[in-house]
């Protein structure tokens, strides 16, 4: 398997940043796989076992430690570091601890790695993101998050189970925040070229009815709240995305994902970060692109955005 070109550092050695080295160096997504922490005994012993596996993962290289000035020549950086989620907790809930984190740790990592882009997934992202953004200076397309690539990848998965249909073909969006005000974008939604609203069960009926459209919302929505009840945290498929967009900016892949970055008039909203269909390549986020949205995903747009701008004020930004 041969590795992308790039320097990839992940921050935070916990169960996502563990997982985003893990499925790096499995996809052969960055030449170089650093993990940093604060937590030696932690960060060491996550590094030695990952090393452990090379032989069976191509060409990329693992390395970490504590010292943050491993992050220099980074092309790229993936912050995990910060609280856990509780079972019950939204991730509004947990902004004003990761901001505060965000705060130290940002004018640091841009110091040691003034030209990477930066992707956040610490949670709650959109709202890191616009702080991540400000903190650094950096260019908007430079600083985004995560968003809801996992939560799009999700609704994906459960619509081509549905139907009985792979998953490569469904193409339909979660937008939004990545939390609770986050919905999927059915105006636009296919299954192999056919308007998804317009998919016909074998005996001719409409395979979707609203109301099972609605449910099949509520289910990706509730996902992570489910998967951290039962094993206290969400890991392999965050880690797995991650490292898909990983791929899409070291390979200079201008692939559409939607991640979260700072908005600057698109849909009429500024200075708020929520996800849309993004091109995302070299650079980071090159064009966040306006997707046909009909009154009501609009109206639920401007919603979310409404949360996230509050949720970002009530910490000073």
């Amino acid at each position: 398997m041969a590795a992308q070109v790039g320097k990839l550092v992940v921050v935070g050695a916990g169960a996502v940043g563990s997982s985003v080295a893990y499925a790096a160096l499995i996809r052969g997504s960055a030449r170089e796989v650093v993990l940093y922490d604060i937590d030696q005994a932690k960060v060491e012993a996550e590094v030695l076992d990952l090393a452990h596996g090379t032989q069976f993962t191509g060409a990329s290289s693992i390395t970490g430690g504590t010292d943050l000035a491993l992050a220099a020549g980074a092309d790229i950086v993936v912050i995990t570091a910060g609280a856990k989620q509780r079972p019950g907790q939204t991730r509004l809930e947990l902004a004003g601890t990761n901001a505060r984190i965000l705060e130290n740790l940002m004018p640091r990592l841009t110091e040691q790695a003034p030209e990477a882009v930066y992707v956040l997934v610490t949670n709650p992202c959109d709202v890191l993101t616009v702080i991540a953004q400000r903190i650094s200076g950096l260019p908007a397309g430079r600083v985004f998050a995560s968003g809801t690539v996992l939560d799009t990848s999700r609704l994906r998965w459960l619509l081509g189970e549905r139907i009985g249909v792979s998953r490569s073909s469904v193409h339909a969006y979660i937008v939004g925040e990545h939390g609770d005000t986050e919905f999927p974008l059915w105006a636009c939604a296919t299954i192999g070229g056919v308007p998804l609203r317009d998919w016909r069960a074998d005996d001719g009926s409409l395979a979707f009815t609203p109301e099972s459209l609605e449910a099949l919302a509520h289910n990706v929505r509730t996902a992570a709240y489910r998967v951290i009840e039962g094993k206290g945290a969400t890991n392999y498929a965050i880690g797995l995305s991650a490292a898909r967009i990983v791929e899409a900016v070291l390979g200079r892949e201008d692939a559409v994902l939607p991640v979260s970055s700072v908005l600057s008039g698109q849909y009429g909203l500024h200075e708020v970060a929520l996800s849309l269909p993004s091109v995302v390549g070299a650079g980071g986020v090159r064009r966040v692109l306006e997707v046909p949205m009909d009154d009501g995903e609009l109206a639920r747009l401007g919603r979310s955005a409404e949360a996230l701008r509050a949720s970002a004020q009530s910490l000073g930004y």
